[in-house]
């Protein structure tokens, strides 16, 4: 069996569609996501829109790598979502972007984010608090690791052991840990303010 080291690939497109129109073009979104989802390789889409009443639409999708895109990308299935949008949506913009990054960065030239982001083209984060959101995902993973193969693989040569975890952490930081902490810290990261501050419970009013 051979194992494909490409990176991840998560694609930026601009689209533009009548504002009297919103409901038609969110059910044709939610349309070409839930096809996209049944091919393998397939890691998370979302889209945004630039402002209340606005026509301009930034849609995200990410694979696993640029064969499981091209796949997607080449298919009967996206071919006939995209014929269905003739005459209602027109794309005004593609970009690309590879590794871990595309989940810190936005686009250089259109502003998209996942659906629970706020559809700003801020910076990318500092490199310290990307290192640092690094650091809080790796840590634990790589602690779990070393105890759990030196309790089952105690007799392990040090080379094969730092293969085995490895081999076992790449994807668990690719595909599951990095993307939901920078998520859970997408405010941290961009300089925002927490979530829970805005949350806060009013007080009852005095009888």
């Amino acid at each position: 069996m051979t194992v494909s080291h490409a990176e991840p690939v998560t694609v930026a497109v601009a689209r533009r569609a009548d504002p009297a129109r919103t409901e038609e073009m969110v059910a044709w979104m939610r349309a070409g996501t839930a096809l996209a989802e049944a091919f393998p390789g397939f890691l998370g889409a979302g889209w945004v829109r630039r402002a209340p009443g606005s026509g301009d639409w930034h849609m995200l999708y990410r694979f696993a790598d640029p064969d499981t895109l091209r796949r997607w990308e080449e298919s009967p299935q996206r071919h006939w979502w995209l014929s269905s949008a003739q005459g209602i949506v027109e794309h005004t913009h593609v970009e690309r972007r590879t590794g871990i990054e595309g989940w810190f960065d936005p686009p250089r030239t259109a502003a998209v984010e996942p659906l629970d982001a706020e559809p700003t083209g801020s910076p990318s984060p500092p490199r310290w608090k990307q290192a640092v959101t690094i650091w809080l995902a790796f840590f634990p993973l790589s602690l779990t690791a070393t105890l759990l193969t030196g309790q089952f693989l105690p007799g392990l040569p040090t080379a094969a052991r730092v293969l085995v975890m490895t081999l076992t952490l790449t994807p668990l930081m690719t595909y599951l840990v990095l993307p939901r902490i920078t998520r859970a810290l997408h405010w941290w990261l961009h300089g925002r303010e927490a979530p829970w501050r805005g949350q806060r419970t009013p007080r009852a009013p005095h009888l």
